[in-house]
């Protein structure tokens, strides 16, 4: 299994880290830190998120990591991170 990342789940862990920053360096380093480490759980446990019925027949996927929400597809051999953000955010606007 190979594991990549959409440019939409770079750019969230980008603002997630710019929104951190300004209130705590070190919190903000330790959340990207923990959220760039999480998928490699994936390619041992590839189907340990719970399954996103609503995305069918894609085989969208999610996982919390403390606070946060990760969503991923897997697609043949490749496991695509596609979105992530704090569990408390209005993400109403774009889910995928």
């Amino acid at each position: 299994m190979k594991l990549k990342w959409t440019n939409k789940a770079l750019s969230d862990l980008v603002r997630l880290h710019e929104f951190l920053v300004v209130v705590n360096q070190q919190a903000a380093a330790q959340t990207v830190q923990s959220l760039s480490a999480a998928p490699r759980r994936l390619l041992e446990q590839l189907r340990i998120g719970e399954q996103l019925e609503e995305f069918g027949p894609r085989e969208v996927r999610r996982i919390l990591v403390g606070h946060y929400e990760m969503r991923y597809e897997i697609q043949d051999s490749t496991i695509y991170v596609l979105r992530l953000w704090h569990t408390r955010e209005d993400r109403s606007y774009n889910v995928l």
